[in-house]
């Protein structure tokens, strides 16, 4: 014999072949608690009552079970020893069309009122446990992350750029020899006035030699404008916010670097922690960057670009943001297309097994990258000839519709 189960806001029903009710074991009467029990049974996992249901039929002669997925199924067979098999979505809508009549007459509510008033309170539930979870999902925490350290950059650049200029009144030879805004507004702050710009004040910071040695020649024959005390202190308050902005990026950089360890351990062992997190924001998700084929990885970040080439019959980008690896961007012109299309389809394998599998394959899937990276090397040495390519004219679209021209006048 045959039965058919089903985990319904009433609790775990069966049915018989001809669709009759041959079994129950009902949920208690709170809302939150069967949100989460139908939450579980969605996400796979074989609730109590089920389990109570299958073995009362298993001992009153069933045989053969119908299951609503094959997670639960599985789980079921694991734990009862049973057949089973992945009920069809029209038996299951047939089964349970009349449920709220079912809940009546079993005695779970005792009116049509109670029935949908407690549905009611379970959709509400269930929402807001669906809404927890998407929050709490690691990935968006590294999308944030790595979005937020993107807007200090921009803010970063903003603000050091008008250091520059304002304090460049004053030394303007410091910009030219200072490169790096860390540096530049450490030097700023710790010592203000160009004046005190000397060779025993600049060996007190960790700076080379010969950079120690332009500066100070810098500042004693500087063109620059003399400050007042209170311009030279405005100038270091700004270099303090400069300076902590800088660290609240370290910060947030160390933060990214441990959630891209935990969430997505496979791309960060082929691309590093900050590209792993450009890739993931990118693609909204770890499990939507799983979903994608490797094409789409490889030009993910250059959907301007790649829809450009579509509307113009320009050349489509080769690569997006997995230009940011080194194996891309340090090999030669003619070489990055290949290497971007074998780095795509370890990256594609790699987020499929983070998002999945759970499964450590980093370091396989590097150690094939770099061997793929050196044949491409090898065997393209030299760029190979340009072949001509025709421009592929953008598709025109004309309106239906009948052409009206000119009669022919009849002589």
């Amino acid at each position: 014999m045959k039965a058919t189960i089903i985990v319904s806001p009433i609790g775990a029903l069966s049915f018989s072949e001809d669709d009759q009710l041959i079994g129950k074991v009902f949920f208690e009467k709170i809302s939150e608690q069967i949100a989460r029990k139908l939450e579980s049974n969605t996400a796979g996992e074989p609730l109590p009552e089920l389990l109570s249901l299958v073995s009362q039929l298993k001992k009153a002669g069933y045989t053969s079970f119908s299951f609503e997925n094959k997670a639960i199924k599985r789980a079921v067979q694991k734990k009862l020893n049973v057949k089973g098999e992945v009920a069809s979505a029209l038996s299951l809508q047939t089964s349970v069309k009349n449920l709220e009549t079912l809940a009546v007459e079993t005695g779970f509510v005792s009116n049509a009122e109670e029935f949908s008033k407690l549905t009611r309170e379970i959709s509400v539930e269930l929402s807001r446990l669906r809404v927890k979870q998407a929050s709490e999902k690691r990935d968006q925490m590294v999308a944030q992350a790595i979005l937020t350290i993107d807007d200090l950059d921009r803010t970063i650049n903003l603000f050091m750029n008008r250091l520059r200029e304002w304090y460049g009144f004053h030394f303007p030879e410091l910009d030219r020899i200072v490169e790096k805004h860390e540096t530049y507004a450490k030097l700023v702050l710790s010592f203000g006035s160009r004046h005190n710009f000397t060779e025993a004040n600049l060996e007190t910071i960790s700076l080379p030699t010969t950079m120690i040695a332009q500066i100070n020649r810098a500042a004693q024959k500087s063109m620059g404008a003399d400050f007042t005390e209170n311009d030279i202190a405005s100038i270091q308050h700004l270099c303090k916010q400069c300076i902590q902005l800088s660290l609240l990026r370290h910060s947030l950089e160390g933060y990214s670097n441990l959630v891209v360890e935990e969430v997505a351990p496979n791309i960060q062992a082929l691309v590093g922690s900050l590209l792993a997190s450009r890739l993931i924001t990118s693609a909204g998700g770890l499990v939507n960057l799983a979903k994608m084929p490797a094409s789409t990885i490889q030009v993910l970040g250059a959907e301007k670009a790649l829809f450009r080439a579509l509307k113009t019959g320009a050349k489509p980008p080769k690569h997006g943001v997995i230009f940011q690896d080194s194996l891309v961007h340090e090999s030669k012109k003619w070489q990055r297309g290949k290497i971007s299309r074998a780095l795509a389809g370890k990256l594609a394998i790699a987020a499929r097994a983070d998002a999945f599998s759970k499964r450590f394959i980093g370091e396989s899937l590097k150690e094939d990258l770099v061997k793929r990276a050196d044949e491409i090397r090898t065997k393209y040495r030299t760029p190979s000839a340009p072949t001509p390519s025709k421009k592929i004219k953008p598709k025109t679209y004309r309106r239906k519709g009948k052409k009206r021209g000119r009669k022919r006048r009849r002589t």
